[in-house]
């Protein structure tokens, strides 16, 4: 199986353990306090080593304290991060404001990530010859249009994960797209649309299609996930139920990853989404962003107890 190439942020996760979020003008005392690597980009390039893929992460990490902990995380997930740039300044970073239910609010700071990039010849070289390109919205979308260019232009199939920008996605961008995954606030600022009820949700599917993207997958959370294909067909996938939500942090990338690495095994759409849907119900339980990121075991553990 050809490798998985993701071009994407890496952050060092300052999560913050609270009953609830404060209110304005309101201090609260944390629950608890700790540190995670993750970032949209390195939460799916080790969820989809984690799921037994060959994965090479095009990235960049600052100069700070966090750059080694990021680069060993990534490497002990299986992520091979010889493209992984230093540039100076410091790490991305998100504050995670994590509430016992399990949801939670995020505010990043880009570091890195948002630092001038430059694609090196070899970088280069291994998105041409990717099976896939997993793409977020953490970085400069000058970087990923070029990214997701030289793949289209080389034939390999891009997924973009919609999430890490609320700023519209570029039509250069969208041209070179084989699925888009976005959820459902997420499609409702692509389309302008009304995304409350399912009815609504494939109507703006339909019209995000229409700006040239083969396929759109919408992540729905609990009440599970809708795909549109290039032929118009609309499929359906319940979530897994789980006991207890821990943690949904990085649970949209767990899913996007698990979608693409079952693509490139050649399973068919609706296989896909319910193995991706297995692994992002185990990603839940589990606190924290890369770590949460479920093993090949795990999932096709589940997936055979269903």
């Amino acid at each position: 199986m050809s490798h998985i190439l993701v071009a994407g942020s890496v952050n060092a996760d300052i999560v913050l353990s609270l009953a609830r979020v404060p209110a304005k003008g309101e201090t609260l005392a944390a629950r608890g306090l700790a540190t995670h690597p993750g970032g949209k980009g390195g939460n799916q390039a080790a969820a989809a080593a984690r799921l037994g893929c060959t994965t090479r992460l095009v990235a960049q990490v600052g100069q700070d304290a966090q750059a080694s902990m990021l680069r060993d995380a990534l490497t002990s997930y299986g992520v091979d991060i010889g493209l992984v740039r230093e540039v100076e300044g410091p790490c991305g970073t998100a504050v995670i404001l994590l509430e016992e239910d399990g949801d939670n609010r995020i505010i990043i700071h880009g570091g890195a990530n948002t630092a001038p990039w430059q694609l090196s010849t070899e970088a280069r070289s291994t998105i041409a010859s990717a099976g896939a390109v997993l793409l977020q919205r953490e970085i400069p979308e000058a970087v990923n249009v070029e990214v997701a260019q030289l793949a289209h232009a080389a034939g390999v199939p891009v997924v973009l994960d919609a999430g890490g920008s609320s700023s519209p996605v570029s039509a250069d961008l969208l041209r070179c797209l084989a699925v888009i995954s976005p959820n459902e606030t997420e499609l409702q600022g692509l389309t302008g649309l009304p995304t409350e009820t399912e009815e609504q949700i494939v109507v703006a599917a339909h019209a995000l299609r229409s700006q040239g993207v083969q396929t759109v997958l919408v992540k729905l959370g609990s009440r599970g996930s809708l795909l549109v294909d290039g032929e118009g067909t609309v499929r359906r996938q319940q979530a897994q139920r789980v006991d207890k939500v821990v943690d949904t942090t990085g649970a949209g990338d767990c899913f996007t990853a698990a979608f693409a690495v079952a693509l490139l095994e050649g399973k068919p759409y609706q296989e896909a989404m319910r193995f991706a849907s297995a692994a992002a119900a185990l990603c839940i339980q589990v606190a924290g962003a890369m770590p949460s990121m479920p093993s090949r075991h795990d999932v096709d553990a589940a997936l055979a107890a269903q």
